[in-house]
């Protein structure tokens, strides 16, 4: 990605973040699978602001599932180079979907967004 947002932008942008132990509850699993669910790239996570703990946008966790599409789509950008930090930053901002992608995956769109993403690599 060209340049990213920083720390405080990114908290901003997002707007709504939970900590690893909410994400843990709404997935009904431990924060050590959380943590597994982030270190194997399947739930991008990042340090909304200055200060704060490594954090996950609200919109990825629903009730006992990530969002459609959410790991699948992380692990393809993450294969091709993007940090968490800029997947967050690209499904926030990305202005070539009607709407941003983040919408368009909780509106089961899911394959639109994973071509945006094929071609910016």
């Amino acid at each position: 990605m060209s340049e990213t947002t920083g720390a405080a932008d990114l908290g901003a942008l997002v707007g709504d973040w939970i900590d690893w132990a909410e994400a843990g509850r709404r997935l009904g699993v431990s924060v050590s699978r959380v943590r597994v669910l982030i270190r194997e790239n399947q739930l991008p996570a990042a340090v909304p602001s200055p200060g704060a703990g490594q954090q996950v946008p609200a919109l990825f966790v629903g009730d006992g599932e990530l969002l459609k599409g959410l790991a699948g789509l992380t692990v393809m950008m993450t294969d091709h180079g993007f940090d968490h930090r800029e997947i967050i930053e690209w499904l926030y901002t990305d202005a070539d979907l009607p709407g941003r992608p983040v919408d368009a995956l909780v509106e089961n769109r899911g394959a639109e967004v994973k071509r945006r993403a094929q071609a910016l690599h």
